[in-house]
């Protein structure tokens, strides 16, 4: 409809909101202290519930497809690592543990995968692992790629990547898929630099 209103005003910085598939309510971050927790309103009623509690920073919450799980990265085990809660924000449990960082996670519309950035010496990947964290296979590797967001039928990623300029500065920033195999990398044009892809779902003909 065009309308907009806003969902309350917090205490710190609120980020990274993001919607289960029923709309009824929203995850978000909110920093404060030096910390940052992830919360959940409820859109009918307003309430906002806590769902983490640590001296650590907890983001990016992403719903599974059913709306039962969220996945999340934390530094709460001393480096940027996935994890994953039900909905009521119990049942925390740690699924990267390859080398490197971990972040932006999203669950996949069939539920079977979830699609992360990785960053390991230096470069960025763009990979999948299952819900438990096993099958982790990285599909690009680059300069710098993140920001994956998953088609409707769960079988092609876009994401955002950017270039450097000759002198080691940040250069051009373009859109990208990739396919499940790894293979078939086609940049996605637009008139000028893009980024933050989002697919939308399959819209109605």
């Amino acid at each position: 409809t065009g309308r907009e209103e806003s969902l309350g005003s917090f205490e710190g910085m609120s980020f990274a909101p993001r919607f289960p598939n029923d709309g009824h309510s929203v995850a978000m971050s909110i920093a404060q202290g030096g910390n940052t927790k992830i919360y959940k309103m409820n859109l009918s009623d307003r309430r906002l519930v806590r769902l983490t509690d640590c001296n650590c920073i907890d983001t990016s919450p992403y719903f599974s497809p059913d709306g039962s799980q969220l996945v999340f990265n934390s530094d709460r085990g001393g480096s940027q690592q996935l994890y994953t809660m039900t909905a009521d924000g119990g049942d925390v449990k740690r699924i990267s543990f390859g080398d490197g960082k971990y972040g932006t996670p999203v669950w996949s519309p069939r539920g079977d995968l979830i699609a992360f950035t990785k960053m390991h010496q230096g470069k960025f990947y763009i990979g999948v692992m299952r819900p438990d964290g096993s099958g982790e296979r990285l599909l690009t590797e680059s300069w710098l790629d993140e920001g994956p967001s998953w088609s409707p039928n769960g079988r092609v990623i876009i994401f955002q990547r950017q270039f450097p300029t000759s002198r080691g500065k940040l250069g051009a920033t373009r859109l990208y898929t990739i396919d499940l195999t790894g293979y078939n990398l086609r940049e996605v044009l637009t008139p000028m630099d893009g980024s933050d892809p989002a697919w939308s779902p399959l819209l109605p003909l």
